[in-house]
């Protein structure tokens, strides 16, 4: 452990010293944060439940996600069944640290994109807005 309380050996993982980038390193691709979601709002634990997500994430990239947030110190995987094993996979504080990225991340896409938004305290969402033209059709 550094002196500030992380790992040492992630450090060596970075590409840079800027915030954003080593974000980036870890969240920076198209599944990640999909999968901090369900395992914060969404109350998906194990593998398959993951993976029937709507956007249909490959189960091999899913493993290696998985794998990647428990180095990270951001999943821990807890032990559920012995035969076959079978894991549930929980965030940690430092996981659920990133509640308010997310919630940030949503209200641009609902605000920008016309993305459907969630209010994870009621569990109330709304649907994604349809688009409409400048000529007022959609």
């Amino acid at each position: 452990m550094g002196q500030d309380g992380r790992s040492d050996t992630t450090r060596e993982h970075f590409r840079s010293r800027c915030s954003i980038a080593r974000t980036l390193d870890i969240f920076g691709d198209k599944w990640t944060l999909l999968i901090v979601r369900d395992l914060l709002w969404h109350g998906k634990h194990t593998f398959g439940a993951l993976h029937e997500s709507a956007e249909r994430i490959p189960t091999n990239i899913l493993s290696d996600r998985l794998r990647r947030l428990e180095t990270w110190g951001l999943v821990e995987r807890r032990p559920y069944a012995d035969r076959p094993p079978r894991h549930e996979y929980h965030l940690t504080a430092r996981g659920r640290s990133l509640e308010d990225a997310l919630l940030g991340v949503m209200a641009w896409g609902h605000a920008h994109l016309d993305g459907g938004f969630f209010d994870p305290r009621t569990g109330w969402s709304t649907p994604p807005r349809s688009r409409v033209s400048n000529d007022g059709n959609a």
